[in-house]
Protein backbone atom coordinates (compact mmCIF):
# COMPACT_ATOMS: atom_id res chain seq x y z
CA UNK A 1 0.00 0.00 0.00
CA UNK A 2 1.08 3.54 -0.61
CA UNK A 3 1.27 5.92 2.30
CA UNK A 4 -0.28 9.39 2.38
CA UNK A 5 0.15 11.48 5.51
CA UNK A 6 -2.14 14.19 6.86
CA UNK A 7 -0.47 16.93 8.90
CA UNK A 8 -2.18 16.90 12.27
CA UNK A 9 0.53 18.94 14.01
CA UNK A 10 -1.97 21.40 15.53
CA UNK A 11 -3.85 18.54 17.13
CA UNK A 12 -0.59 17.05 18.38
CA UNK A 13 0.25 20.36 20.05
CA UNK A 14 -2.91 19.92 22.10
CA UNK A 15 -1.68 16.47 23.14
CA UNK A 16 -0.12 17.79 26.33
CA UNK A 17 -3.57 18.72 27.62
CA UNK A 18 -5.22 15.65 26.19
CA UNK A 19 -2.48 13.53 27.78
CA UNK A 20 -4.33 13.87 31.07
CA UNK A 21 -6.94 11.49 29.70
CA UNK A 22 -5.03 9.09 27.41
CA UNK A 23 -7.54 6.24 27.40
CA UNK A 24 -10.35 8.49 26.25
CA UNK A 25 -8.14 10.29 23.73
CA UNK A 26 -7.07 7.00 22.15
CA UNK A 27 -10.66 5.77 21.92
CA UNK A 28 -11.87 9.04 20.38
CA UNK A 29 -8.83 9.31 18.10
CA UNK A 30 -9.25 5.76 16.90
CA UNK A 31 -12.86 6.48 15.92
CA UNK A 32 -11.84 9.59 13.96
CA UNK A 33 -9.01 7.83 12.12
CA UNK A 34 -11.15 4.74 11.45
CA UNK A 35 -13.98 6.83 9.95
CA UNK A 36 -11.56 8.86 7.82
CA UNK A 37 -9.85 5.71 6.56
CA UNK A 38 -13.18 4.05 5.74
CA UNK A 39 -14.44 7.10 3.86
CA UNK A 40 -11.18 7.41 1.90
CA UNK A 41 -11.16 3.69 1.06
CA UNK A 42 -14.78 3.83 -0.10
CA UNK A 43 -14.11 6.81 -2.37
CA UNK A 44 -11.03 5.13 -3.84
CA UNK A 45 -13.10 2.00 -4.49
CA UNK A 46 -15.88 4.03 -6.11
CA UNK A 47 -13.41 5.82 -8.40
CA UNK A 48 -11.79 2.51 -9.42
CA UNK A 49 -15.12 0.78 -10.13
CA UNK A 50 -16.62 0.13 -13.52
CA UNK A 51 -13.45 -0.40 -15.53
CA UNK A 52 -13.72 -3.55 -17.67
CA UNK A 53 -9.97 -4.20 -17.71
CA UNK A 54 -9.58 -4.28 -13.92
CA UNK A 55 -12.97 -5.29 -12.45
CA UNK A 56 -11.54 -6.89 -9.29
CA UNK A 57 -9.16 -4.05 -8.47
CA UNK A 58 -11.60 -1.97 -6.35
CA UNK A 59 -12.00 -4.85 -3.90
CA UNK A 60 -8.25 -4.89 -3.36
CA UNK A 61 -8.38 -1.42 -1.79
CA UNK A 62 -8.28 -1.80 1.98
CA UNK A 63 -7.00 0.02 5.02
CA UNK A 64 -5.06 -0.91 8.13
CA UNK A 65 -4.93 1.02 11.39
CA UNK A 66 -1.63 1.08 13.29
CA UNK A 67 -1.08 2.27 16.84
CA UNK A 68 2.12 3.43 18.44
CA UNK A 69 3.33 5.74 21.15
CA UNK A 70 1.69 9.07 20.41
CA UNK A 71 0.20 8.00 17.08
CA UNK A 72 -2.75 6.39 15.40
CA UNK A 73 -2.33 6.06 11.65
CA UNK A 74 -4.13 4.54 8.73
CA UNK A 75 -2.61 3.05 5.61
CA UNK A 76 -5.07 3.01 2.72
CA UNK A 77 -4.61 1.51 -0.73
CA UNK A 78 -4.52 -1.64 -2.81
CA UNK A 79 -3.39 -4.85 -1.14
CA UNK A 80 -1.01 -6.61 -3.53
CA UNK A 81 -2.05 -9.99 -2.11
CA UNK A 82 -5.65 -9.51 -3.30
CA UNK A 83 -6.90 -10.12 -6.85
CA UNK A 84 -5.58 -7.37 -9.16
CA UNK A 85 -4.14 -5.47 -6.16
CA UNK A 86 -0.70 -5.55 -7.76
CA UNK A 87 -2.07 -3.28 -10.49
CA UNK A 88 -2.11 -0.42 -7.98
CA UNK A 89 1.30 1.00 -8.87
CA UNK A 90 0.47 1.00 -12.57
CA UNK A 91 -3.04 2.42 -12.14
CA UNK A 92 -2.03 5.13 -9.67
CA UNK A 93 1.43 6.05 -10.90
CA UNK A 94 1.58 4.89 -14.52
CA UNK A 95 4.62 3.52 -16.28
CA UNK A 96 7.24 4.72 -18.71
CA UNK A 97 4.72 4.06 -21.50
CA UNK A 98 1.44 5.08 -19.88
CA UNK A 99 0.24 7.78 -17.53
CA UNK A 100 -1.74 7.05 -14.39
CA UNK A 101 -5.37 5.99 -14.78
CA UNK A 102 -6.51 6.80 -11.23
CA UNK A 103 -5.69 9.60 -8.78
CA UNK A 104 -4.24 8.10 -5.59
CA UNK A 105 -4.82 11.29 -3.60
CA UNK A 106 -8.39 12.19 -4.56
CA UNK A 107 -9.97 10.23 -1.71
CA UNK A 108 -7.66 11.91 0.78
CA UNK A 109 -8.34 15.37 -0.65
CA UNK A 110 -12.08 14.77 -0.34
CA UNK A 111 -11.82 13.45 3.21
CA UNK A 112 -9.20 15.87 4.60
CA UNK A 113 -11.58 18.74 5.52
CA UNK A 114 -13.99 16.34 7.27
CA UNK A 115 -11.08 14.61 9.02
CA UNK A 116 -9.58 17.88 10.24
CA UNK A 117 -12.98 19.06 11.48
CA UNK A 118 -13.51 15.77 13.33
CA UNK A 119 -10.07 16.09 14.97
CA UNK A 120 -10.91 19.61 16.09
CA UNK A 121 -14.26 18.53 17.52
CA UNK A 122 -12.56 15.64 19.27
CA UNK A 123 -9.98 17.95 20.83
CA UNK A 124 -12.68 20.39 21.96
CA UNK A 125 -14.71 17.56 23.47
CA UNK A 126 -11.72 16.14 25.34
CA UNK A 127 -10.58 19.50 26.63
CA UNK A 128 -14.06 20.53 27.79
CA UNK A 129 -14.24 17.35 29.81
Amino acid sequence: MNRITVDASEVLRVAADVGKMPGRAVKEGRAVVEKGALNTKNQMRDEASGHPTFPAFPNSITYDIEYGVGKIEAEIGPDKDKTQGALGNLLYFGSSNNGPVLDVESGLRAEAPKFEKALGLMADKLLDG
